[in-house]
């Protein structure tokens, strides 16, 4: 297995971040795969997989390049550089990262995410322009019309995590963070199951960046930054990333769009703050909702610490699956 040793300073200095490219590259993982994780990511595919593939089909130097960096076990490090973490970041200046990256290194990355010798049609200087270039127009074309909403679900995220840490420490917030993560004791952090040698990183910058698709993956600039990328919790419900996205019909018609939108992300404990940014809807707006459904009996809240905590009651429950024809 994959574990870095990791110790307190590391741990204390670590940060969430943000990143639009880790949201590009994480969204054309999910192109190339075909496959969607849940409902709203078949949308979103239904609505952008024909063009992208139509963009490969007319480029085949790119798409050979594409399935090379995008190993069975490792992806290609110039195709998933570690986020800067200063400041907020900016989709133009991180894919220039990638733009920049020295072409021979580029290749010699595609020689260890393969797995073996490059193919004869990508021994070539202008690999990292290409992949910049893919990633741009997956960005503008797939990410950039609902990165406003896509974001509001990052940031619910990373509100979710860090009161997970403020209760239940570093264990409590990065157990199942991705698949096969998990906290080891002492100085440890597994961060895959794949049979890598173990890695020293105190003293470096240790950050965690969430993705709303199904995707997740580790690169660092040894020694200075390491980063996981995981996915997030909340997902996006629909391919346009509407409000109201994910409410059955006849929910929103007994509650309200709005306020059945609110019982239907209380699948799992969220304070006010968290559906703030998940809805979109202002703060009074969200407090009104929740008292309405704390009346109905629908919603019921608990204390977490310095945060309140709002869940479905079984009540509450029982309606949003029966809506969802589950009951």
């Amino acid at each position: 297995m994959g574990w870095w040793q990791v110790n307190a300073d590391t741990l204390a200095g670590s940060r969430f971040v943000v990143s639009p490219l880790a949201e590009a590259i994480a969204c054309l993982k999910t192109l190339e795969r075909g496959t969607a994780a849940h409902p709203g990511e078949r949308g979103w595919l239904d609505a952008h997989l024909p063009a992208y593939r139509e963009r490969l089909a007319g480029d085949p130097v790119t798409a050979l390049l594409v399935r090379a960096a995008l190993g069975r076990t490792w992806n290609a490090d110039f195709l998933t550089p570690t986020p800067g973490g200063e400041g907020e970041a900016v989709f133009e200046e991180e894919v220039e990262r990638i733009r920049t990256w020295p072409p021979g290194a580029a290749r010699a990355d595609l020689t260890v995410s393969l797995g073996g010798p490059l193919p004869a049609r990508l021994h070539r200087s202008d690999l990292p322009e290409r992949t910049a270039e893919l990633l741009a127009w997956v960005w503008t074309r797939t990410v950039l019309p609902s990165w406003p909403r896509r974001r509001r679900v990052l940031e619910a995220d990373v509100v979710a995590r860090t009161a997970r840490l403020g209760r239940a420490g570093w264990a409590g917030a990065l157990d199942g963070m991705r698949s096969g993560m998990r906290w080891l004791g002492g100085d440890r952090l597994q961060v895959s199951t794949y049979a890598y040698p173990p890695r020293e990183i105190s003293g470096a910058r240790l950050m965690f960046v969430p993705v709303t698709p199904r995707q997740s993956w580790c690169s660092w600039d040894a020694p200075h930054r390491y980063a996981v990328v995981y996915p997030c919790a909340g997902v996006l419900a629909d391919g346009s990333g509407g409000g109201a996205a994910g409410v059955p019909e006849a929910l929103g018609a007994l509650l309200g769009a709005a306020r059945a939108g609110v019982l239907v992300l209380l699948d799992t404990p969220k304070s006010t703050t968290q559906l703030v940014a998940l809805t979109g809807q202002g703060l009074g707006s969200v407090g009104r909702h929740l008292k309405v459904l704390l009346d109905a009996r629908l919603v019921r809240r608990r204390r977490a610490g310095r945060s309140v905590l709002y869940y479905r009651s079984d009540a509450g429950e029982a309606l949003v699956r029966a809506q969802h024809g589950d009951g």
